[in-house]
């Protein structure tokens, strides 16, 4: 990745709101610092798993079981039954489904017994750790996601004398192999210990490959860069589009290489776009709130589009968490009257946190008590601390498949520019990541209407403009069942669509990728609303991108006439900077 230094000093934080006045146990909070300092050295220990967490759950589960004495019987005669198909499989057994064991080499004895016996021993643990009468289901989850991490890490497939693919390789190679991958191993090791990217990161820079689409920086503040982009058709719709990207992350997932990047494509479009890159917080920035990012980010930029083009409308898109801040922004403009939004697009954003997925297996007091005092130790949550909840959600995917592929198998994949986005990450403040646990994922004050805003309470139901909410079919971060719970909360008119692909690479949906498609379904103010399943068998299934489709929405929700392309910067200044500007080059 490149780096490069700003053309302009960062401004200021603006002073906070004053604090109210200490209560009269306040002076005894400061020993509550010895519990985040434990809790922040336990956390070294446990990779941030809280011990407690994952104890509470465990007992529960055991005494349950325990106390269950049909539940027992239940699972000795599954092991009962799974003898005789063990030896005498049934056409498409377990072993056979899976992906792991899906290669020619997995049907022959006796590996195709071991993937059945995997399989089958999967199946009986899923049995043992789901409806165990009395049991807390948020426990059963975590005990249930701890076998399956169990389980993942002790399949055939990832032992070099149980996977046929590698023995058949070590064979034909002389163990070549397993010498490049112990090499690919020890530079992997150097290149983490020295806070480098991964290999083939390299490939790819910002501002040359990456986030590369022709653009300015047009505004910026202490948390937020603006950029405005250049445009390439001589008239333009009239009212602009602005991106607003979660800062879990960099901005530029949506500005990825030019035949992937949505920026570049809506550009080509002829609308105007402005995007939001979020500031790498320091742990200076720890007391930032998640009004701050409201504030100096969404109205902030509101307010500098619309000295650029004044009068004017603007489509506003978030993605992930900035598109849960963009529905609070919404909502809370919509109360006071201001109507300078007409539409809004919702990415894989959620409103209503009773289902987040499997998520909630990290979210729960004691977790959240945990992430609190690591963030306490810092001032911000470190991306090492999030990616690897991440990983085990998916660590098939992410962790196992590619040990046995580099360091077993001694390959190397080639890297995307989805990938190198991946691993350029970024840190969040202690007390807006805090905020947004307790008060949106364990309270869920959004959809119940506890959340302040200008200490009026914020109501999803107030937002009129209509809104274009879309889900991914694999997304484990936000499950496309619980956003579309924003039915259950808008008043007005919801054009949902469910695509392809997962967290990511369902928002990554260029035209032109074959293999696409998504189901879409628009719901009127005065119409019925659906359950979640009743909208999958009523939706339309459609093959392709959902881009074109979402771009016919904003124009069809656009006033008809085009006008000139706006001048780059506000009125009376220059452009700060040539995009993808200074924030995103921030490690």
């Amino acid at each position: 990745m490149a780096s490069t230094s700003c053309l302009y000093t960062p401004v200021a934080l603006p002073p906070l709101k004053a604090r109210a006045p200490a209560a009269a146990g306040e002076p005894f909070k400061a020993l509550h610092a010895l519990d985040h300092l434990r809790e922040a050295m336990v956390a070294m220990v446990t990779f941030g798993l809280s011990p407690e967490s994952l104890l509470l759950a465990w007992t529960d589960w055991a005494m349950h079981l325990a106390g269950a004495p049909g539940k027992r019987t239940e699972l000795a005669l599954r092991i009962a039954q799974a003898a005789p198909a063990l030896l005498n499989p049934a056409p498409g057994r377990q072993g056979r489904q899976d992906p792991r064991f899906a290669g020619a080499a997995w049907q022959q004895e006796p590996y195709a017994q071991w993937a059945r016996a995997f399989g089958l021993c999967e199946d009986w643990w899923r049995s043992a750790t789901r409806d165990v009468p009395g049991t807390e289901p948020h426990h059963a989850q975590v005990v249930s996601f701890v076998a399956r991490q169990w389980l993942d890490m002790l399949a055939p497939s990832n032992q070099p004398w149980s996977n046929p693919e590698v023995r058949e390789r070590t064979l034909r190679e002389g163990g070549m192999n397993l010498g490049r991958g112990a090499l690919h191993f020890l530079h992997d090791l150097q290149r983490k210990a020295s806070a480098m990217p991964p290999v083939g990161s390299d490939d790819f820079v910002v501002g040359g490959n990456l986030a590369c689409t022709p653009g300015k920086v047009v505004m910026h503040n202490h948390l937020v860069e603006l950029i405005q982009y250049s445009p390439t058709t001589a008239t333009v719709h009239a009212e602009p589009v602005l991106l607003v990207s979660a800062w879990i992350m960099k901005y530029y997932i949506l500005d990825l290489s030019p035949h992937n990047s949505m920026v570049h494509w809506l550009v080509g479009k002829g609308h105007t776009v402005f995007c939001l890159s979020w500031r790498n917080v320091t742990e200076a920035d720890h007391d930032l709130t998640l009004e701050d990012y409201r504030r100096l980010g969404l109205m902030a930029a509101l307010a500098a589009i619309q000295t650029i083009v004044p009068g004017r409308k603007v489509h506003a898109l978030g993605y992930c968490l900035g598109g849960t801040l963009l529905a609070i922004a919404a909502a809370a403009m919509a109360r006071a009257g201001d109507d300078r939004l007409a539409s809004v697009t919702l990415l894989a954003a959620q409103t209503d946190f009773t289902e987040p997925g499997e998520l909630q297996l990290f979210i729960d007091h004691a977790q959240v008590h945990m992430l609190d005092s690591m963030m306490w130790q810092r001032g911000y949550l470190t991306p090492e601390q999030m990616s690897g909840a991440f990983q085990m959600l998916q660590s098939n995917d992410l962790v196992w498949s590619r040990m046995v592929h580099d360091y077993m198998l001694g390959e190397r994949a080639p890297i995307s520019d989805l990938m190198a986005w991946n691993v350029d990450t970024t840190r969040m403040p202690q007390r807006m990541h805090s905020e947004y646990l307790h008060r949106l994922f364990l309270d869920n004050e959004l959809a119940t209407g506890r959340y302040l805003v200008d200490e009026h309470p914020v109501a999803l139901q107030n937002i009129r403009v209509p809104l274009f909410v879309l889900g991914t079919e694999r997304d484990h971060v936000a499950p496309w069942r619980s956003v579309y719970k924003i039915h259950y909360l808008a008043d007005t008119e919801v054009t949902f669509v469910l695509t392809s692909g997962g967290h990511n690479v369902g928002i990554v949906n260029e035209p032109d990728h074959h293999e696409r498609h998504f189901r879409v379904n628009v719901k009127r103010p005065d119409a019925p609303c659906l359950s979640a399943d009743e909208w999958h068998h009523a939706a339309r299934l459609r093959e392709g991108s959902w881009w074109p489709f979402w771009q016919r929405w904003l124009v069809q929700h656009s006033s008809a006439r085009r006008v000139a392309a706006p001048r780059m910067g506000l009125q009376g200044s220059k452009p700060l900077a040539a995009a993808p500007g200074c924030y995103v080059m921030q490690h």
